[in-house]
C-alpha cells in the first residue's frame, strides 16, 4: 500500500475524509493525495439557453474567477488539515512515515477519480447523503470506474485516530467477497485483530474455514464469528461490527447491480445508507 487518493470539491464533506485517510495513513505509513476536482468554467453554463456572446465571456471569466478564489481557500483548509492530523506535506511518502500533498485538477469529479483512483491504492470517499442528493456519483465512480478498494467515511463528529486495528470482514464466498480480501490484503495483514463475520458461504464457493487456512498463509490468524442472518444482512454486519469494536468492516460491494440494489434494497445500499463506521467497499 503506498497511496490514499482523497477526491474533494467544496461540498463540505472533505474533512471527515481527511480525517479518515489519514487515521488510516499514519498507521500504514503512506501517501494521501488530496486532490480538489476544479469546475471547468464551461460545465456551468446553463444548457440549451442562447446567451450573447459577449455575456457568455463575462460569465466564463466570473467562473473561472469564483473557482480560483475556492482554490486558494480549499488549499487553506486542507494545509491546516493536514498539520492537524500529523500529515507531512514537505516530503513524498517513504514509508516511514505518512505524507500528504494538494492537487488540482479541472474536469468533472467522475473523470478526476478515474484519472487518479486506478494507481491508488485506497479511493476515500464521503459517505453519500440521501436527504441532500449528494456523494453517490462519487462513491459511484471509485467503486465502478477504477477496480480499487474504496473506504467509504461517514460523518462523525469525532472521527476515529486509527483505522485497521480491528478489522472485521464479511464473508459469503462470493466473488465482490473474495476480491475484497485480496485487495485490502495490506490493510488486513497488519491489522492487531481480525474477525471473520459469515452466515455461510454461498453454495460452491470457498467456506469461511477456506479463508482463514487463506490468511494464515499471510501470516494472519483470524477470528470466527458465525451468525444467523436476520432479514437484513447488512444489518447484522454493522451490529457485529460494533459488539466486538471494531473499527473498519470490509466487505465486496454491489453483487447485484447498483441500480437494482437502489430500487428493491440489498445488503451493500443499506450499509451505504446506514453505516456509522468506515468501510472498506469493493466492486
Amino acid at each position: 500500500m503506498r497511496k490514499i487518493l482523497v477526491p474533494i470539491r467544496g461540498d463540505g464533506k472533505g474533512d471527515t475524509v481527511i480525517a479518515h485517510a489519514a487515521a488510516l495513513a499514519r498507521r500504514m505509513k503512506v501517501h494521501v493525495e488530496i486532490s480538489r476536482c476544479r469546475p471547468r468554467p464551461k460545465d456551468l453554463m446553463p444548457f440549451g439557453v442562447s446567451i450573447p456572446k459577449v455575456m457568455q465571456k463575462q460569465m466564463l471569466a466570473q467562473f473561472d474567477n469564483l473557482a480560483d478564489q475556492e482554490g486558494i481557500g480549499l488549499r487553506e483548509q486542507v494545509t491546516a488539515l493536514c498539520k492537524a492530523f500529523n500529515l507531512d506535506m514537505s516530503n513524498v511518502s517513504e514509508g516511514k512515515t505518512a505524507t500528504a500533498e494538494y492537487t488540482e485538477e479541472a474536469g468533472r469529479q467522475v473523470d478526476v477519480i478515474r484519472h487518479h483512483g486506478r494507481l491508488a491504492s485506497v479511493i476515500a470517499v464521503a459517505q453519500p447523503d440521501k436527504d441532500l442528493n449528494l456523494g453517490t456519483n462519487t462513491l459511484k465512480a471509485a467503486l465502478f470506474h477504477t477496480a480499487r478498494p474504496v473506504l467509504m467515511c461517514p460523518l462523525q463528529d469525532n472521527p476515529p485516530d486509527v483505522i485497521g486495528k480491528n478489522i472485521t470482514i464479511a464473508w459469503n464466498g462470493s466473488l465482490e467477497a473474495t476480491r475484497a480480501v485480496a485487495m485490502s490484503k495490506s490493510i488486513i495483514s497488519q491489522a492487531d485483530n481480525i474477525t471473520i463475520l459469515s452466515a455461510g458461504a454461498e453454495p460452491n464457493t470457498p467456506s469461511v474455514e477456506d479463508l482463514v487456512e487463506y490468511l494464515f498463509h499471510w501470516g494472519v490468524n483470524a477470528k470466527v464469528e458465525m451468525f444467523k442472518p436476520s432479514r437484513i444482512v447488512a444489518k447484522d454486519l454493522l451490529a457485529l461490527s460494533k459488539k466486538l469494536g471494531a473499527d473498519l468492516l470490509v466487505m465486496g460491494a454491489y453483487g447485484d447491480s447498483h441500480e437494482r440494489e437502489v430500487l428493491f434494497g440489498g445488503n451493500t445500499q443499506y450499509i451505504v445508507d446506514h453505516a456509522n463506521m468506515p468501510v472498506i467497499l469493493v466492486h
